[in-house]
């Protein structure tokens, strides 16, 4: 029986997406509360403070129903994982010229996240499981 590559890659993709979503409901609530904890002159790509929680809420509730899609198995838990992550990748890259640093690392852990879920179901030979 061949093994499966990538399942740790998965595993830590599905982790993530997990904690990402946690964190990006909270951002997005503390956006939307008009929190402190946010520079209030910051200029965003499209909207303000409050429009961006939104969409990080958004996100983050997308990403939290991705991770427990992909725990669940199956091939829909990866497509959906990906495409939360690939949202969360874009909403990064538009919030660059508010927390650049941060948007950048944003950005890299989504790209890190899709190419986990992309890798997995591999089998050693490279050829895709089940064919």
């Amino acid at each position: 029986m061949d093994s499966v590559r990538g399942v740790g890659r998965a595993l830590f993709a599905g982790v993530m997406l997990m904690i990402g979503g946690v964190l990006n409901i909270i951002y997005g609530i503390a956006a939307i509360g008009n929190s402190s904890f946010f520079v209030a002159n910051t200029h965003y790509v499209f909207g303000s403070l409050h429009t961006w929680g939104w969409v990080t809420l958004i996100l983050g509730v997308l990403q939290l129903l991705a991770a427990f899609s992909l725990f669940g198995g199956g091939a829909y838990g990866r497509y959906f994982g990906i495409f939360a992550a690939s949202l969360t990748a874009i909403s990064a890259l538009l919030s660059i010229p508010a927390y650049p640093f941060w948007s950048l690392a944003i950005f890299a852990l989504s790209l890190w996240i899709v190419h986990g879920l992309v890798v997995y179901g591999e089998d050693t030979a490279g050829a895709p499981a089940g064919t």
